[in-house]
């Protein structure tokens, strides 16, 4: 059965080359484009799409603000389409934080590139959209922010994954970790032009300093660390004695992925042993899942993402389907579950 693609942009040449490169994918059909928020709004009551692509700049209504009507009243998996100058890039993790589930980055230069540089790319996110579950935007509500740092005084760093629905799931967390946190690595999925604006936006939202880690930065409590685009995978090295700092190395993909939550997961595993906390969250795929598995088995706690609050279940599914989580919770309750060691399953 082809999914059902309602694409939405006040451009009509956009609209046309997003048609276009749709078209080789024999699993796809477009329904429909929409020029605005309102014309939009009639379309999806009529034509009930799996999927819409959606401009965030519009006249009119913007596309955040549709979307946040979307997610509360209809919810829907929502793949935006985003430039990439900055203020493109702070509204489209905007987007992400509210509910969308994918992020396309239009080419710089001239709007036909798209056709040239996409290479299945937007199909694919559609693809993943479309096994995404959407519900109603206010289902993760947070508990309160734990005053003090973890109970356990051998937690020396935390790590995390996330991939589709990420953002949003790491909104919800990282809100919640106190000032004085431990150390905080996260790998999350994204185009490697979004990833500064990921940071300055959770940095504006949590007590920790979150920001980009860069090579050989020492890691230091308070802060929380998110990996550098799409060219290198983020590592660990040292240990809790000898003091911890950042490795972003290159390197082929690994579970499909760079940089790639095993990558991670497994040099905290190799550094830290039980003096670390895993945490795998919303994901398409099974990146982390093996790496999780040898931080548990170095004696870490390990926590996945339940499959009632993650948008796709893929990555922590994997990792419970493995034995590797020791802890299966909701998102608004995991910083709960790691800093008062609170067991859920």
């Amino acid at each position: 059965m082809s999914i059902r693609v309602l694409i939405v942009d006040d451009s009509p040449t956009m609209r046309a080359l997003l048609v276009e490169a749709l078209r080789p994918a024999a699993d796809i059909q477009v329904v429909g484009t929409a020029v605005d928020a309102r014309e939009a709004r009639s379309m999806i009551k009529a034509l009930n799409p799996d999927v819409v692509t959606l401009d965030i700049e519009m006249p009119g209504m913007s596309g955040l603000e549709f979307l946040e009507k979307l997610m509360t009243l209809r919810p829907t998996p929502v793949v935006i389409v985003s430039g990439l100058a900055e203020s493109g890039s702070a509204m489209t993790v905007r987007a992400l934080e509210i509910g969308a589930v994918e992020c396309y980055a239009k080419p710089s230069g001239a709007a036909g590139n798209i056709l040239v540089s996409d290479q299945g790319r937007l199909a694919e996110m559609i693809r993943n959209a479309a096994q995404a579950k959407v519900q109603a935007h206010d289902r993760a509500r947070p508990a309160p922010a734990p005053r003090q740092t973890l109970g356990s005084a051998q937690t020396r760093l935390i790590a995390i994954g996330a991939s589709t629905g990420g953002v949003e799931a790491l909104h919800v967390l990282l809100s919640q970790f106190p000032a004085d946190c431990p150390p905080t690595m996260v790998v999350q999925h994204i185009n490697g032009a979004f990833a500064e604006a990921v940071a300055r936006r959770l940095d504006s939202v949590c007590a920790p300093k979150v920001m980009i880690a860069e090579p050989d930065l020492p890691v230091r409590a308070g802060h929380v660390y998110i990996a550098p685009g799409t060219e290198r995978h983020l590592e660990v090295r040292g240990s809790s004695s000898s003091g911890m700092y950042v490795r972003a190395r290159p390197g082929p993909k690994v579970s499909g992925h760079r940089p790639s939550v095993d990558v991670l997961f497994h040099s905290v595993a190799e550094n830290l042993g039980a003096d670390a906390i895993g945490i795998q969250l919303t994901g398409m795929g099974n990146d982390g899942a093996h790496g999780l598995l040898a931080m548990a088995e170095s004696g870490a706690m390990t926590i996945a993402q339940d499959e009632a609050t993650s948008v796709v279940f893929g990555m922590p599914g994997a990792a419970i389907a493995l034995g590797a989580a020791s802890v299966v919770a909701p998102i608004h309750r995991i910083a709960q579950v790691a800093f008062g060691g609170v067991a859920l399953c």
